[in-house]
């Protein structure tokens, strides 16, 4: 490995690890007074919308189609990760929390991830809005499906789900995931996607076995979703099928606009940005549809590539830029003193 990018994975390790101190030592201490555990769901919950919104980012923005059932693959993965685990409670088995936390979120990826293949296969020989149709009519079946098993809750609520997601778990879950999916896309595997999205018929001629990678894509996006599910499930221990319907994948849609389509740093941004708004501005949650439209809308008109577009933000890249736009002082007293050096 290069030692330019052994000190690029290392900077980056380190702010990662800045970030998870600067979270530890306001939500685990009484810093923040009687409002931590408050902030502390708003920063969890904002982390599993980041992995849900990277996720639909990888079929969006890099694989260039557009899927608006991306809730359908987060209930797939929380209401069977929730069965397990209160399977596994019933049967008087009794697990660390963390051991419990991956059963979960493990049984909740593959599960969306066999889902996302079984859907994938068909509806990706499919384009633009057809495609839309096809995901949206899934989510919808998937959720009045789970209305009609009675182990799912049989239309009423899903309770007694054990509570083994933390901030620290989401946070650690988050950090892999992104970090996951951002291989890929820099891949050849996700250089591959990124030229079907260009023109996929050129990328068929060349060769290319286009259905093969758009279903590969669209199965990893359902596994990150399904680990979102999971994490969701047991953090709020309860479950209601109404939860995962259309608007909650255009939630998920708008996010990944308002980031970047085809940016993962963006789709970060973006997730922590509105996942976090109806809880700032909470008065107007009544008006919260109202005002992620308004802010797409204004992105539309100014940003039209959202916020990052296609750039990825990089630590590495800063942190020299920041190095090498400091002026020289030999330099500039050189100049001042009438010397020119080539």
């Amino acid at each position: 490995m290069p030692k330019e990018k052994k000190k690029a994975y290392l900077i980056n390790l380190i702010g990662i690890l800045l970030i998870f101190a600067l979270l530890v030592i306001l939500l685990d201490t009484p810093l923040l007074g009687r409002q931590v555990n408050y902030i502390s769901g708003i920063a969890t919950m904002a982390m599993i919308t980041i992995v849900m919104v990277c996720s639909l980012n990888l079929i969006t923005g890099f694989m260039g189609e557009f899927s608006l059932g991306h809730a359908g693959f987060m209930s797939i993965g929380a209401y069977t990760s929730a069965m397990v685990t209160i399977a596994i409670g019933e049967a008087g088995i009794s697990l660390p929390n963390g051991l419990l936390f991956l059963i979960a979120i493990a049984v909740g990826g593959i599960s969306a991830a066999f889902m996302g293949f079984l859907v994938g296969v068909p509806a990706l020989r499919l384009k633009g809005d057809y495609l839309a149709i096809v995901t949206i009519a899934f989510a919808e079946i998937v959720r009045v499906a789970w209305t009609n098993i009675p182990a799912a809750g049989g239309g009423k609520t899903l309770s007694g789900i054990a509570k083994v997601s933390d901030f620290h778990l989401v946070f650690w879950v988050m950090v892999i995931s992104v970090t996951v999916m951002y291989m890929f896309v820099r891949s050849r595997y996700g250089r591959i996607v990124k030229a079907i999205r260009e023109d996929d018929i050129v990328a068929a001629a060349s060769g290319i076995d286009v259905t093969y990678y758009k279903v590969l894509t669209f199965t990893i996006s359902a596994f990150f979703a399904g680990i979102g599910g999971a994490m969701y499930s047991h953090y709020l221990t309860s479950l209601i099928s109404t939860k995962f319907s259309f608007m909650y994948s255009a939630e998920f849609l708008t996010m990944v606009i308002l980031g970047g389509t085809g940016s993962l740093t963006g789709s970060v941004v973006g997730a922590a940005i509105l996942a976090s708004l109806p809880e700032v501005l909470r008065s107007f949650q009544s008006y919260r549809m109202l005002m992620y439209s308004i802010v797409l809308v204004l992105v539309m008109i100014f940003k039209p590539g959202g916020l990052f577009g296609t750039y990825e933000f990089s630590l590495t890249k800063l942190l020299l830029r920041l190095k090498n736009g400091k002026p020289d002082v030999k330099k500039k007293e050189a100049l001042k003193g009438g010397v020119v050096h080539d």
